[in-house]
């Protein structure tokens, strides 16, 4: 073969190009020998091409393709063949040719895979994989499976579909430090040692907050970047040490502004990349009702069953954990106004779920500090009488409310085959999230999806500005200390923290948060006055954010952002269930690379130059 160079990729060839000469290369992806004639189809990122070595192939040409195994890189010559009718694959984009090989070149081999990279999948249609950990170890031969080869190439024109919407909007791509000052922003740094200054760090940073920030002071009034975060904290499935958001910030602008821009984008993307119509404004949810009605400050609004609020059921029988439950609205130190009894109507499961079941869906409770989940089935009377209900309460807490069917069920909407769940708490927020967890499994079990509703997007705002820390006696900031408070607040900041509401808002899609931001203070005194609430001093803070503080005396304009993660939305676009299965190089649950066995020691001299000495933590 003269030319090696391909003139074609593997998923370029169609009916059309029957008679032309072409170079391909690639993988070879699987071999057929049926004596005498030996098919191989061959693989790129771009698709798979069948090449068939037959009667007219030289000796040498068959000799080459009988010994190809999976894996070896090779180039083929040959010419464009029709198949027989028979033979064409609808399955395949190039299904309609193949290409019958005048020359095989071998560029390398393989050895013997440590797992398959052809697509294995069970009678019921899973998908084999192999563990994760070897899936890491050799993430290049990973990558190569058509699964990830389709993640990664829409990342890519995520992140290229994001940059055309921003930069057709104005806004202009800056980056921003890697290195940076250490500053308490929730999780612990990555830091890096200084050579050059002896004792002392620069650190990784966790978002660009800060930096994004003074590029509002420096007059860039629209900005935005593709940016790399780090954050020293327990990786899960949707969350890594090393991780990338859309970060923007934009001055001169109200929350209503930053909202639709990203709606804006959202639907640009999605459109661009999936040819998917997202509605042209997403749901907006107060953070109350969020809780009130889902469990949960990230619902998961694919399906529409709403947790209710059973307060008074509480004084229908003599059942103390009701009681308990109900009677605490309004007590608690934020302002909650609500009860702590609620109540899930799933619909006609009753005859369904056995008490296993049922027991199973009470240890979800249990895992968000449930006392326990209270449980009744809605069921038919055989023999029923006029003017009485026409159903029954059977199983679990039913003998409390025998006689109280018919109100019970007008006011939760509950009707035959129903089954009712109950969490009952002092902590308003407490029974919302253990039922809310017990709303999200019941979706997953019984596949309540709509499946007209494939990415459902909603807005939560009006957060509380401040979180009580129980533990250390102390107001926190919900979200972070340059989040604006909302101004109705602003004159009872100090005299009643815990019903401020502040200027936030975070994105949800189909359960995961995927962006969160805020209006931002740009007040000096007002920021020194959110210092005082959380206990900041005045030397402690400049010590902090001396830098951004001094940079908001010389004329901070009005501004505010949000940062989407990048990897998130990638993952919930291609309906995985981990970020690993978007980024090419992850680390594992244990913030590792078993490919390249990171992290690792280093030599005694490089620790020598960044004047650090190491201890065996174990001794």
């Amino acid at each position: 073969m003269e030319n090696t160079k391909r003139t074609v990729t593997c998923g370029d060839l169609r009916a059309a190009d029957v008679g032309k000469k072409v170079v391909l290369n690639g993988w070879v992806s699987r071999t057929r020998d049926l004596g005498g004639l030996i098919f191989i189809r061959l693989r790129d990122r771009y698709g798979i091409t069948q090449v068939m070595v037959g009667d007219k192939a030289s000796d040498e040409v068959k000799k080459t393709a009988a010994s190809l195994k999976s894996e070896y890189c090779i180039a083929v010559e040959g010419v464009v063949a029709a198949r027989s009718e028979k033979d064409i694959n609808p399955d395949m984009a190039t299904g309609e040719i193949e290409v019958e090989a005048s020359d095989i070149q071998i560029f390398t081999t393989s050895q013997e895979l440590p797992f398959s990279i052809e697509e294995v999948r069970q009678k019921d249609g899973t998908l084999v994989v192999a563990n994760e950990d070897l899936r890491l170890k050799y993430r290049y031969l990973d990558l190569r499976r058509e699964p990830m080869q389709h993640n990664i190439i829409l990342r890519s024109q995520v992140a290229f579909a994001t940059r055309e919407y921003l930069t057709g909007k104005g806004f202009l791509e800056i980056e921003t430090p890697t290195f940076i000052k250490s500053t308490p922003e929730g999780a612990r740094d990555y830091l890096v040692p200084s050579r050059v200054h002896p004792g002392k760090f620069y650190s990784l940073p966790q978002s660009p907050q800060l930096y994004k920030q003074l590029l509002m002071v420096s007059g860039f009034d629209k900005y935005f970047q593709i940016a790399r975060c780090y954050r020293d904290e327990d990786a899960r499935g949707d969350r890594q040490p090393e991780f990338t958001q859309i970060d923007m910030e934009m001055s001169f602008t109200n929350r209503e502004e930053v909202l639709s821009t990203t709606e804006g984008m959202m639907q640009y993307i999605f459109k661009k990349t999936l040819n998917y119509d997202l509605p042209a404004k997403f749901d907006r949810i107060a953070w109350e009702d969020a809780f009130d009605l889902y469990g949960s400050d990230k619902p998961d609004l694919r399906f529409d069953m709403k947790m209710q609020d059973a307060a008074f059921m509480a004084g229908l029988a003599d059942f103390n954990a009701f009681k308990a439950g109900a009677a605490n609205a309004g007590r608690d130190i934020q302002r909650h106004k609500r009860s702590g009894l609620k109540a899930l109507v799933v619909k006609n499961v009753a005859d369904k779920y056995s008490r296993k079941n049922i027991e199973a869906l009470e240890e979800v409770a249990k895992t968000y500090k449930a006392k326990g989940l209270a449980w009744m089935k809605v069921i038919g009377v055989p023999e029923p009488v006029e003017g009485r209900p026409d159903v029954a309460f059977e199983g679990g807490i039913s003998k409390f409310y025998a006689g109280h069917e018919a109100e019970i069920c007008s006011k939760l909407g509950a009707e035959k085959n129903d089954l009712l769940l109950f969490v009952s708490d002092e902590n308003w927020q407490l029974a919302c999230t253990a039922l809310g967890a017990v709303r999200k499994q019941l979706g997953k079990d019984l596949n309540l999806y709509n499946p007209d509703d494939e990415f459902h997007f909603a807005w939560i705002i009006d957060f509380p500005y401040f979180a009580w820390n129980e533990e250390e006696n102390h107001w926190e900031t919900e979200h972070h200390m340059f989040t604006l408070p909302q101004k109705q607040y602003w004159d009872t900041l100090e005299s009643d923290p815990g019903a401020v509401k502040g200027d936030l808002y975070d994105l949800v899609l189909n359960g995961y948060e995927l962006a969160s931001g805020s209006m931002r203070i740009n007040d000096p005194a007002l920021q020194e006055r959110i210092f005082e609430i959380v206990g900041y001093s005045r030397e402690r803070a400049e010590k902090a954010f001396g830098f951004l503080v001094q940079a908001f005396k010389f004329g901070a304009p009005p501004h505010g952002g949000i940062a989407p993660g990048l990897d998130r939305l990638v993952m919930l676009m291609c309906h995985e269930e981990s970020i690993h299965e978007v980024i090419a190089f992850p680390k594992n649950n244990l913030a590792a690379s078993p490919m390249d066995e990171c992290p690792s020691p280093v030599d005694e001299a490089q620790l020598k130059d960044l004047h650090i000495n190491c201890y065996d933590v174990e001794q």
